[in-house]
């Protein structure tokens, strides 16, 4: 005899259920491809901006912007790996559909719930794996998790340090030169240059800086 409990609990079909988990992953996997094809977009204006802060001899700026490159690269790189745990949800899920012709419901899966948990603690993925968590623990796929993921997903951006080995690699693979090198050879350059009056070079100056806060702006916005 079922117990008001589980006459309670609403009845959804295992195959059905799981066609709408699927296609819910797949759309995350494609705003998450958006989010990389954001992020690369942007990369190529910073690397632009690199460049030409070389070539002026302003090395304060282009470490700062190689700094905001390796940054970006890192968010990158994790959101590849969100893609492929995603993906493997989506296969677990896939896998446990012909248990469920026999027994009539979704198994519980230690392999999901880790990678659901895994995943609430990304800040682009929180909130939506979050509601997959609970939805998956009325389906009885997976238990229910300590909810510590929010405050992880808030300390999860960026710990890293930039060490200058990173940022000297950077700059020498878009300027082509080693930081060291860059100011004596720019240097060389300028002085075949006409002199610049003070104030065209304070005004200048301001330009620059304006021009990298508004590109570190950009760059932190598509990285959230």
């Amino acid at each position: 005899m079922e117990t008001v409990g589980n006459m309670l609990k609403p009845k959804v079909e295992p195959q059905k259920q799981l066609r709408e988990w699927q296609r819910r992953l797949r759309r995350e996997c494609l705003n998450v491809d958006r989010q990389i094809r954001d992020i690369e977009r942007e990369e190529k204006n910073v690397q632009k901006a690199v460049k030409e802060a070389a070539k002026r001899n302003d090395m304060s700026s282009a470490k700062s912007l190689a700094k905001e490159l390796i940054r970006s690269r890192r968010t990158v790189n994790r959101l590849h790996e969100n893609k492929a745990q995603l993906n493997s949800i989506s296969m677990h899920l896939g896998e446990s559909v012909a248990i469920a012709r026999t027994v009539g419901h979704l198994s519980k899966s230690a392999e999901v719930m880790k990678i659901v948990n895994n995943l609430m603690k990304a800040p682009q993925l929180a909130v939506t794996m979050q509601e997959f968590s609970k939805e998956m623990i009325m389906a009885e796929v997976i238990e229910e998790m300590v909810n510590d993921s929010v405050d992880s997903a808030l300390d999860s951006e960026d710990i890293e340090e930039e060490t200058e080995e990173e940022v000297d690699k950077v700059l020498t693979a878009i300027a082509g030169e080693t930081a060291a090198q860059l100011p004596q050879a720019v240097r060389k350059e300028r002085l075949k240059q006409p002199a610049q009056s003070v104030e065209d070079a304070e005004e200048e100056g301001a330009d620059d800086e304006e021009e990298l806060e508004e590109m570190r702006a950009r760059l932190a916005k598509v990285r959230s």
